[in-house]
């Protein structure tokens, strides 16, 4: 049963939905990085529900940092992060307790941990568990951005509505980080589509692309843990990521090997790329421009339509009608935790590299 991730730079989450609290234990961080409270309270606000287009679940998402941090910064020791529930209805999940929600995890935990699962609200599949990743993922974003290295994402589509592609890198990266809803442009039109799926009792997914901006050159391994390997895999771990991409991606099946190599040139000392269709990577190794994927986000599974479904109790076929507080999309809370993932895997490709001093402020 693993609820770790990493390498030299580990994360363990902790928790259930309705639970009392969920949480995140770092493990191999470097000492020295300062903490900033406020940062990470504001990427855990843009993870938050708001407005008709989210749930009406309405968490505080305070964190409490239980150890790991003296005087401001990391120790190096264990750091440990909770973030208490506090508006749970857990009398929404005992009606529906053995019948399946389609593309839920209700069948396959029950399968794996043979009914002793907390079964409310998700339990620790919940979506709600992301709350601790972006809490950890904060900390190191921010030590990311103290050596230079910017992560930002947008919503390229939603439901078919786009978003413009990535013109100038690090200005888009860091107008982003200022924003609540991700988009560079045609944001009403996305959130009209929302608002239009929520009218309907049903949902949409979408399509997120991010950057990685100033990413030295050289960092990743060859084989089992290059770069696309390993956010790959953080990637995958975040609930309702159905696809991964990387630079044009899917679309290189369709090019000829003089459309899709990125030509060398020099430009002001500095080796880059005339095109980027392999995202910034060589042989899983960083070659110094910007890191670009896309991450496909399913629609939400829970809707309030009604559905054919099992009761796995009574062994028989059944239709359930979903009731509860549920988002018509999950794509815009997703983006913080989509880049808190990808600062937690450059950090520990990082520190693999360089050692845990990488990161460490002077005294």
């Amino acid at each position: 049963m693993k609820n770790i991730m990493g390498n030299a730079l580990t994360v363990t989450l902790f928790g259930e939905s309705h639970g009392a609290a969920i949480g995140v234990v770092i493990d191999g961080i470097s000492p020295g990085i300062k903490v900033d409270v406020e940062y990470i309270k504001a990427k855990l606000e843009q993870r938050k529900p708001y407005g008709k287009g989210s749930t009406k679940r309405r968490e505080p998402d305070v964190p409490e940092i239980l150890s790991g941090v003296f005087n401001g910064y990391t120790t190096g020791t264990p750091l440990t992060i909770i973030i208490k529930n506090c508006d749970t209805k857990s009398g929404d999940y005992e009606g529906t307790r053995y019948l399946a929600r389609p593309s839920h995890a209700d069948l396959t935990a029950f399968y794996k941990y043979g009914g002793f699962e907390d079964f409310r609200g998700g339990g620790h599949f919940s979506g709600r568990i992301t709350a601790a990743l972006v809490a950890a993922g904060a900390i190191l974003m921010k030590a990311l951005e103290d050596k230079g290295i910017y992560i930002g994402t947008h919503i390229k589509n939603c439901h078919g509505v786009l978003d413009r592609d990535f013109e100038d890198y690090e200005k888009d990266v860091k107008i982003l980080a200022g924003l609540q809803f991700p988009v560079l442009e045609n944001k009403d039109a996305m959130q009209e589509e929302i608002l239009k799926a929520a009218d309907q009792g049903d949902s949409v997914g979408g399509i997120l692309e991010t950057a990685i901006v100033n990413m030295p050159c050289g960092i990743g391994e060859p084989w089992f843990d290059t770069i696309e390997s390993m956010l790959a895999h953080g990637l995958f771990s975040i609930p309702a990521v159905k696809g991964v991409e990387f630079g044009a991606g899917f679309k290189m099946a369709d090019m000829k090997g003089s459309e899709a190599n990125d030509s060398f040139k020099y430009e002001k000392d500095c080796i880059i790329t005339s095109t980027n269709n392999n995202g910034g990577i060589n042989g899983g190794i960083s070659n110094g421009m910007p890191i670009v994927f896309r991450t496909a986000v399913k629609p939400t599974p829970s809707i309030y339509k009604e559905q054919k479904t099992v009761d796995f109790e009574k062994k028989e076929n059944a239709k359930l009608v979903i009731h509860g507080r549920h988002d018509p999309a999950i794509i815009h809370r997703a983006r913080t935790v989509v880049d808190s993932v990808t600062a937690l895997v450059i950090a520990d490709l990082l520190i693999i590299h360089s050692g845990t001093d990488y990161f460490r402020s002077e005294i």
